[in-house]
């Protein structure tokens, strides 16, 4: 390097779904689990939340500086939406019209602004390889707001439809969730489809951005792409103590941790 070179250093977003509690059914520690992340897929009252959760975890990301997004599913909360549903595609768009205007407004009420939309669960799996699903997901942002990014799987249909349209994508990588050779998330009715072990987690999500590979749960080298955000589930059973280490293994590996809008 020399003299007066410039730098620049790696940069990712650590994002987590929150927000998820409704009525007198509390889910996970939002407050503890904010100050070791830099984006929040809030939940927007069909698959969980309610409006007194959303506005308590919209005014708690302002005060840490997170980044907020729309985190809406199916209409689902008996299933917390991870059950597939059929819909027709204007259902499909009038739904994410409704739930995405749903957070926008307490967003507006808190002050701030809209970064990102995350579909969530089933809604997200089924639009990674869906045309029609994901250009109702599309046609809805655009709808709402045209200058918020699509968290996507790096080549999946969603982020290929999102970026035809326009819109910017913010390529996802899921920290602790395995992997399939194709690339496409291990099913949750498969045993060890979530991955606990700290140590593994942060080494895989070292990797995945670093050389943009993850090893899939056949043994095989997948070839991800860039990644622009890493996904940590609250629901884990050490969730917290699991993004303290995303973020400590970050730093350690010089990979600066902020908000995707800030540098996509």
């Amino acid at each position: 390097m020399t003299r007066g070179e410039i730098v620049l250093k790696t940069k990712i977003d650590l994002n987590c779904d929150l927000g998820e509690s409704y009525g007198a059914f509390k889910v996970g520690n939002d407050e503890k689990i904010m100050p070791y992340i830099s984006s929040a897929n809030i939940a927007c009252g069909y698959h969980a939340g309610d409006p007194m959760t959303m506005a308590q975890t919209v005014n708690a990301a302002r005060e840490h500086n997170v980044a907020i997004g729309a985190h809406p599913g199916f209409p689902d909360l008996m299933g917390f939406g991870r059950r597939e549903m059929q819909l027709a595609f204007e259902e499909a768009k009038n739904y994410l019209i409704y739930q995405v205007s749903a957070i926008q407004g307490f967003v507006k009420a808190a002050g701030v602004n809209l970064q990102h939309i995350k579909p969530h669960g089933a809604l997200y799996n089924m639009a990674t390889g869906d045309e029609k699903l994901s250009k109702a997901i599309v046609e809805a942002t655009q709808t709402v707001d045209p200058n918020m990014l699509v968290f996507a799987p790096p080549r999946s249909v969603l982020a290929k439809v999102a970026e035809k349209a326009g819109l910017i994508v913010a390529y996802e990588f899921f920290a602790d969730r395995a992997y399939n050779s194709d690339g496409s998330l291990v099913s949750r009715k498969q045993s060890k489809a979530v991955i606990e072990d700290q140590e593994t987690v942060v080494e895989r999500a070292i990797k995945a951005v670093q050389e943009e590979k993850v090893l899939a749960i056949d043994g095989k080298s997948v070839k991800l792409g860039e990644v622009h955000t890493v996904c940590v589930h609250r629901d884990a059973p050490s969730a917290v103590k699991l993004a303290q280490a995303l973020k400590r293994g970050f730093a350690k590996a010089d990979i600066e941790v902020e908000p995707a809008g800030n540098f996509i």
